[in-house]
């Protein structure tokens, strides 16, 4: 007979790392190969990544320097309006007649703020009705055309939308309500327009992060699809919507070029919709070729407030969005 099989105790069996199987712990043997040593990254490496370090940091200095320098010389070139004009003078006078030394911007400050919110009026809506439909209702496919359009319509060159109301939307106008239809319902009509891509990006970039849980609770709850957007979509996205029409706000209000060519550029006070106006941009372009003196400083001192206004307008976001992420 043969010898009987005596089996090894299993501590004493020779387990390699890949046959330990779920129990790892068994194994008696050290493993084949130790555990390199970490290499260091090299000198060449770490110089590379400082320098990187270095670059990002250039550049985020040279757009803060950037509008430093800018304010700045505004700034200068305006700080003679307090002892040449009269700063009271200046920022509530209503009369502006270079002849006779009146530089009253009280007019093209009416005429900015009456352009702008009618622009804001008929464009925000517009713009924010356009985001929920790219949002919520519409497929892959309207979607694939109306929002490079939305999008072309940001990259159309101011003259363009000035000549287009020149052309078509002043006449238009005028044939429908009198005048030369160079006015502030032009410049409405024309600049809602171009603030509508601005505000429906943004607007809908803002509703795409709504997490679609909320939307799914909302239908599991027996809301329709319009009482879902109207009262849960809208009400979870408003701070970045509101965000969008600020933002859309600092764009009609900055505008120049179209608003020059539309508005009429009257140095009057607002008196109709379609009496000629003119806002502070239209008026420093006009004027700043042939300035001198006073009236130099007087059209530094409106740019110096339009810069105010935009200072004004990115700190109204800035707090907005703030609100937003606390809340």
């Amino acid at each position: 007979m043969s010898a009987a099989y005596t089996p090894q105790p299993l501590t004493q069996q020779t387990l390699h790392p890949e046959d330990e199987g779920p129990f790892p712990d068994l194994a008696q043997t050290q493993p084949r190969h130790k555990t390199a040593a970490l290499t260091l990254v090299s000198r060449a490496t770490q110089i590379k990544e400082r320098g990187l370090l270095l670059l990002f940091f250039a550049c985020a200095i040279v757009a803060v320097l950037g509008v430093v320098l800018i304010f700045a010389f505004v700034a200068y070139q305006a700080s003679g309006v307090f002892p040449n004009i009269g700063f009271l003078k200046f920022i509530t006078g209503t009369k502006w007649s270079v002849a006779h030394s009146q530089f009253g911007v009280v007019p093209f400050i009416v005429g900015s703020v009456v352009v702008t919110i009618g622009a804001l009026a008929i464009g925000a809506p517009l713009a924010i009705m356009t985001a929920l439909f790219l949002s919520e209702v519409a497929g892959p496919r309207a979607r694939a055309v109306i929002r490079p359009a939305v999008e072309l319509l940001a990259g159309i060159p101011s003259v363009v939308y000035g000549f287009f109301g020149v052309t078509v939307v002043a006449p238009l106008v005028a044939r429908l309500f009198g005048g030369a239809g160079f006015g502030p319902l032009t410049a409405w009509i024309v600049l809602s327009i171009m603030i509508v891509p601005t505000i429906a990006m943004l607007s809908e970039d803002a509703l795409d992060s709504i997490p679609m849980g909320i939307r799914e609770a909302s239908f599991a709850m027996g809301a329709t699809q319009w009482q879902t957007i109207y009262k849960v979509v809208l009400p979870a996205a408003k701070i970045g919507i509101i965000d969008a029409v600020i933002l859309g706000m600092g764009r009609a209000i900055g505008e120049t070029m179209a608003v020059l060519m539309i508005v009429g550029n009257a140095p009057q006070m607002f008196a109709g919709l379609t009496k000629p106006i003119a806002t502070l941009t239209s008026q420093i372009v006009l004027g700043m070729s042939y300035a001198a003196d006073d009236f130099r400083t007087a059209l530094f001192g409106m740019a110096a407030l339009l810069f105010l206004i935009s200072m004004c307008l990115v700190l109204i976001v800035r707090l907005l969005s703030r609100t937003g992420k606390e809340g």
